[in-house]
């Protein structure tokens, strides 16, 4: 549903549906129920300075009866962030599409404390891009190549090729070069194929029986020593442990898909607080990424009908 109102400082305004019975005579009355313990003055501010609007844009005031609008629209008030120390680039942008490396750290759309510290928001106000989409998304801590729809337009061509599994995606990592004590040999390059299912209510993504969603590609495509320190857990000798830079080729989008998969070959990604272990939550430490980046995408572009293929400029920090 189209929202009546504008883009503001890069964030779209919230959308929120009103019951349709209750023991609210007005909206505000419903509204003050869900948030006039945080602040009860915005939002009597808000219905007064007309900011909070229905369908068709219909402005509300205090005294607009519940039962005239299904959904209204508003501005929440933001609340201050503090810069991510990270930086975006561009690699590619035209009348259809603005193709960017995210670095690791800074999510792609706004969601709980990151609203302004988003990829997106950052964009659409560093670019005066309001309509700008993103067209897939890459978890916080994933970096690498990243599509958004700068035309409305145009837009449902390229959503239709994700939608079709009409893209390919290509990702690198660094884990171990050989499987945790456990788990047995890999033989690659291998297929990971299960099914996978992620609760909101609930971190981590999950493997559970029946036919599989999600399938995952595996090359292992080089070897090398890495210096874990002295004294490091895992280190196999003098502070060293042999580490591989490995590629993944998705070919479903399941959340967390590919550290699953690693994961369950016994080669947790490095840096990675999620999987195998979920580790106690602890500030960001940028000089500690997760080792996963999305190197590269390709497809048959809809409006020139050649095929295109962007490549991210990013490195991983543990690569030998």
């Amino acid at each position: 549903m189209q929202s009546p109102l504008p883009v503001r400082d890069g964030v779209n305004a919230t959308r929120l549906r009103l019951p349709d019975e209750g023991p609210w005579d007005t909206a505000m009355d419903y509204m003050m129920h869900r948030w006039g313990h945080i602040d009860p003055q915005g939002i009597e501010d808000r219905f007064d300075a007309g900011e909070i609007v229905g369908e068709a844009g219909v402005r509300l005031d205090r005294t607009t009866p519940l039962q005239n609008h299904t959904f209204i629209w508003y501005y929440r008030t933001l609340p201050p962030e503090t810069r991510i120390p990270v930086e975006l680039d561009i690699l590619h942008q035209d009348e259809h599409l603005l193709v960017v490396d995210k670095p690791h750290f800074l999510p792609t759309t706004p969601g709980g404390t990151y609203i302004q510290e988003s990829a997106l928001v950052r964009l659409r106000n560093q670019l005066k891009l309001p309509d700008l989409i993103p067209m897939h998304r890459l978890d916080r801590m994933t970096a690498g190549i990243l599509l958004l729809s700068t035309n409305p337009e145009t837009r449902g061509k390229y959503q239709v090729l994700f939608e079709k599994r009409q893209v390919q995606k290509e990702y690198e990592c660094v884990a171990a070069a050989e499987p945790a004590a456990g788990h047995p040999a890999v033989d690659f390059p291998v297929v990971v194929r299960n099914r996978m299912t992620k609760s909101r209510s609930y971190l981590l993504a999950e493997v559970i029986d029946g036919e599989p969603n999600a399938e995952t590609r595996i090359e292992r495509l080089r070897t090398f020593a890495a210096d874990l320190g002295t004294g490091s857990a895992g280190a196999a000798d003098g502070g060293t442990r042999r580490r591989a830079l490995y590629r993944l080729e998705p070919h479903s989008g399941k959340t967390h898909q590919l550290r699953v998969h690693m994961a369950s070959l016994g080669l947790g990604i490095v840096n990675d607080s999620f999987y195998p272990e979920l580790l106690d939550k602890a500030a960001d430490d940028y000089a500690k990424p997760l080792q996963l980046l999305a190197r590269g995408i390709r497809f048959l572009d809809p409006i020139s009908g050649n095929p295109v293929e962007y490549r991210s400029r990013l490195g991983l920090s543990e690569a030998r």
